[in-house]
């Protein structure tokens, strides 16, 4: 389907219309409670379809109903669902993915309701993908077995009815992404310590606390956030952690006591509380927060 079209003519619709502009188009969509993502059939996405008469009879008996497009092979489409909400932030790790050229290349960007967004990309025809959630780093991945709501619905968030929108479209032709190699780069599964080189984790902790520092205002203690669970999930020390993140957390302008808080808060989110942090003498960006230089 061209998704980004689609999209685009959903504007101003309601989802009784859009419902029908869906079922012209052949793509298979169900219905789901208003103002809600919960789907109102029995057996939820695997009831969609494309069948005209049948979406009419839908609408007609819920004409505020949502509409649910289940993702993979049935829509050949998948996509990036980029979470926002409490501390978790998503788009700082999905713009860590686009650089490394893993996210790059899609389809077109959806507003959701909570702020967030879905990435939409060409599903592989003859690669099969299932959906899956890397929640501390704020991504979810929609393939076979997954749905998202879709334009122009409109779902209730912290009081307030907001619409699915079309916010934009991709620069070149969409490339389907690997999901197993994307999931890997978020929330990595970390090879058992007795196998794992020490070198593999100084490599990877390096590579992120160079990205950490090069975070704009605004960024900053998301991207530290996100960069201290990350090293806490691949087994690496909350010490560790503090001696790789802290000097490039200081060169990106965050300071010290605003550091330790986000990597202790970090650390006890994935592996529980830590003991006290201290915060040793001298202020140079060359040095860890424990005093010692990072070579």
């Amino acid at each position: 389907m061209d998704t980004v079209a689609l999209f685009a003519g959903m504007i101003g619709l309601s989802p009784r219309e859009g419902a029908s502009r869906f079922a012209a188009a052949g793509v298979p969509i169900f219905p789901c409670k208003p103002s809600e993502k919960r789907p109102l059939t029995e057996h939820g996405f695997h009831d969609a379809t494309s069948d005209g008469s049948q979406i009419t009879r839908w609408w007609s008996r819920w004409p505020e109903a949502n509409i649910g497009m289940p993702t993979g092979r049935a829509s050949a489409v998948e996509v990036v669902d980029i979470d926002v909400h409490g501390r978790v932030r998503g788009f700082a790790a999905f713009e860590l993915a686009r650089r490394e050229g893993l996210v790059d290349r899609w389809q077109a960007l959806v507003k959701t309701a909570s702020g967030g967004m879905h990435a939409y990309y060409p599903a592989d025809p003859d690669r099969v993908q299932a959906s899956w959630q890397a929640a501390s780093a704020g991504i979810d991945f929609r393939g076979e077995g997954g749905y998202v709501i879709v334009p122009p619905s409109l779902v209730l968030f912290e009081g307030n009815r907001s619409a699915y929108e079309l916010i934009g479209a991709g620069r070149g032709d969409a490339v389907s992404i690997d999901g197993s190699a994307l999931r890997q780069f978020l929330d990595p599964r970390p090879t058992p310590a007795a196998t794992m080189p020490a070198e593999a984790r100084h490599v990877d902790a390096e590579r992120i606390a160079a990205w950490m520092a090069a975070r704009a205002e605004g960024e900053r203690n998301s991207a530290l956030y996100w960069a201290a669970c990350r090293l806490a999930e691949n087994g690496i020390t909350d010490q560790s952690a503090r001696n790789v993140l802290g000097p490039a957390a200081e060169h990106a302008g965050l300071h010290q006591a605003e550091i330790l808080t986000t990597i202790r808060s970090a650390y006890r989110t994935v592996v529980g509380p830590t003991p006290p942090f201290r915060i040793s003498g001298g202020s140079s960006a060359s040095r860890s927060l424990s005093g010692q230089v990072i070579s």
